[in-house]
Formats: structure tokens, C-alpha cells, sequence
């Protein structure tokens, strides 16, 4: 048990190489058979937006050649990212507040009383809008 454990530098190279290896395995164990449908939590925890959006278009293709469904958690997803996806579900404290096609959720939020700014982006806007202390500033 006390040999695997690491001490300074050696610890650091340690945690990342586990979380590389980790990653860097994560389309490999997961596209593995006919898998119809996959579920995948924060894949792009530790990865810059460049490397989460060359996944989750990867996963996209892959999805859409086989027919198949993703659902897929993402925390703060580029704008390019976030325009992959088909449908959105967006929960706040463990709550559903939107579920359904991700063109159509700004309305939504518009009809319940929540303006996005021009300049922001959608992913940012959702994000901010159910945090309770953030959401006050997209009043309309």
C-alpha cells in the first residue's frame, strides 16, 4: 500500500498523468462496442476549450452516424461547444429548470423574465442565470 504513494515532485507528475491518462482513455474505453447510448459526467474537467470541443465533435460524429443519443455534463462550455449540442437540460440545485431544444432557450428565459445581453454568450448566460447571486443583472 505504501509504495504507490508520492511525495512532491513526484506527486505532482503522479496526479497528471492519472488525470492525462484518464482523459486520453476516455474515447477509447468508451466508444468501444455498439453503444447506442452514451452518458458521460464533466469530460472536459481539466482540458482546455480546444481539446473539449475536438471531443465532443468526435462524440457528435459518432452519434450522429450510428443514431445514436449523448447526454453529456458539461461545466462552462465554449460558445463553439455549446452550439453542438441538440438539446440542452439545465438543472440549479439538483432542479430541472429548462429541458428541451437548445434554439429555443433564450425564449424561454425571456418569457419568464430573464434577458441574455447581446454580447454574451448563451453558454455564460445559462450558467449565470441560475446562480441566485449572478441572475439579479438579466432582470428585464
Amino acid at each position: 500500500m505504501c509504495r504507490h504513494n508520492c511525495r512532491g515532485r513526484d506527486a505532482e507528475r503522479h496526479l497528471w498523468w492519472t488525470k492525462e491518462a484518464c482523459h486520453n482513455s476516455l474515447a477509447g474505453e468508451m466508444l468501444v462496442g455498439p453503444a447506442s447510448a452514451l452518458f458521460m459526467d464533466e469530460i472536459s474537467t481539466g482540458l482546455d476549450s480546444s481539446t473539449t470541443f475536438q471531443i465532443v465533435n468526435s462524440i457528435w460524429q459518432y452519434i450522429y452516424i450510428l443514431c445514436g443519443t449523448a447526454v453529456i455534463s458539461l461545466l462552462q462550455p465554449a460558445p463553439e461547444t455549446y452550439d453542438l449540442f441538440d438539446d440542452i437540460i439545465l438543472l440549479s440545485d439538483g432542479l430541472i429548470v429548462y429541458q428541451g431544444p437548445r434554439e429555443d432557450v433564450l425564449t424561454f428565459f425571456e418569457s419568464v423574465g430573464f434577458k441574455c445581453p447581446e454580447r454574451k454568450g448563451i453558454a455564460d448566460f445559462l450558467q449565470e442565470v441560475t446562480s441566485r447571486k449572478d441572475q439579479k443583472q438579466y432582470w428585464a
